[in-house]
């Protein structure tokens, strides 16, 4: 499959900030510190940017967390996101992709995607999904041309 995965028709900003829970992911080498526990937690600014912070615990359960700027790239829709965490002298440089590429209607489950497949993630409101939640994550996948096999889960503590 050559082709782009294609983002959601339409994005609430507003219903999607807040916190989220990496559910799974496809692995990659920014996120390799991360035992577990990763959260992103979005927050629109008055500029209209958003606010993220990625947090995880690592092999010693030390909490990480990283701090980024997102732009809407696609007014239309807002489903298509540029997203970085390097800034230097107050300027933010490498800008990455985020596309929203599966989104559940109550806004409880999302899917990130990048136009090469290369990476992927699937998050949610709670730290885990429910069975017929996975089968419509899985189903979306498979219909984005991602390999749902590749994308490995995500270990979260149990809450006190």
């Amino acid at each position: 499959m050559t082709d782009a995965p294609q983002a959601v028709a339409s994005v609430d900003l507003n219903r999607y900030m807040g916190k989220w829970y990496e559910i799974a992911k496809i692995p990659n080498r920014f996120q390799k510190k991360c035992a577990g526990d990763i959260t992103a937690e979005y927050k629109l600014q008055k500029d209209g940017t958003v606010l993220v912070v990625n947090s995880c615990l690592d092999d010693e359960g030390k909490r990480m967390v990283a701090k980024g700027i997102a732009k809407v790239s696609d007014p239309v829709t807002d489903a298509k996101l540029k997203v970085s965490f390097v800034r230097f002298l107050g300027v933010h440089l490498f800008w990455g992709d985020y596309w929203i590429v599966g989104l559940d209607r109550e806004y409880q489950y999302a899917i990130v995607g990048v136009p090469s497949r290369k990476y992927g993630w699937i998050l949610g409101r709670r730290p885990e999904l429910s069975n017929e939640e996975w089968i419509a994550v899985k189903d979306i996948l498979r219909s984005q041309g991602y390999k749902p096999e590749d994308f490995e889960r995500t270990r979260h503590l149990p809450r006190q």
